[in-house]
């Protein structure tokens, strides 16, 4: 729990503030933004301000659970420093995420079309940092039937995926302050999701190789 503290103080941080601008919104508050970078859904006042600290909540909880009820729990052992890591930087990316949009309902001069993509980019290279350390485990990385049933597959995987997750990163940072509209967005998902699934491919590949024999022994190259 200890190891969790700097999640669960970002989310107090993450409360205040939603009481502190809770006052200061407008009737409506738009949460939720199309293609073009415009707003096309609302939402209460209340709704707005707590939905973010309440989901970080539930988020620091669980993630603060996960490792003790995990079957392969003793490989925390050799990975847990990059599990709460990971998972106070998520928790403390959602709370940037609700001041973004909190701020933007009170009028600061925010674009959400840009900032939401690049912080999305920057999570993404943080995360394709920290793939080539996770030991394996049922609630964190790439899990397919393919890496869970080889530690060696597994290993590989995770190295391809962390170059991949980097690529889809600096990809959104790039393409998010080119500031290109809708075909910005959709330039996003056809450079992201190619890159993201090549890892679930890879790990099928790599299964396949040392199910045949020629993936065993040496390592191939990646």
């Amino acid at each position: 729990m200890r190891k969790m503290l700097p999640a669960f103080v970002i989310t107090a941080a993450a409360l205040a503030f939603a009481l502190w601008a809770l006052p200061q919104l407008p009737e409506r508050v738009a949460t939720h933004w199309g293609m073009n970078g415009q707003p096309d859904d609302w939402s209460s006042p209340a709704f707005a301000a707590f939905l973010m600290p309440g989901l970080m909540a539930f988020l620091s909880l669980l993630f603060a659970v996960l490792p003790s009820i995990d079957p392969l729990k003793k490989n925390y052992e050799f990975h847990g420093s990059v599990y709460f890591l990971l998972v106070n930087v998520i928790v403390a990316f959602t709370g940037v995420v609700h001041v973004i949009v909190l701020g933007a309902a009170l009028g600061w001069p925010i674009s959400i079309s840009r900032a939401i993509p690049a912080l999305i980019g920057v999570l993404f290279v943080f995360i394709g940092n920290l793939l080539p350390r996770i030991r394996p485990n049922w609630f964190m990385g790439i899990r397919t039937p393919w890496t869970l049933s080889s530690e060696q597959v597994w290993r590989k995987t995770h190295r391809v995926g962390g170059y991949a997750f980097t690529l889809a990163g600096l990809a959104f940072i790039v393409i998010s302050f080119l500031g290109r509209g809708p075909a910005g967005t959709r330039l996003m998902l056809w450079l992201v999701f190619p890159i993201v699934l090549w890892p679930v491919l890879y790990s099928y590949l790599e299964w396949r190789k040392e199910k045949e024999g020629t993936g065993s022994g040496r390592p191939t190259a990646s």
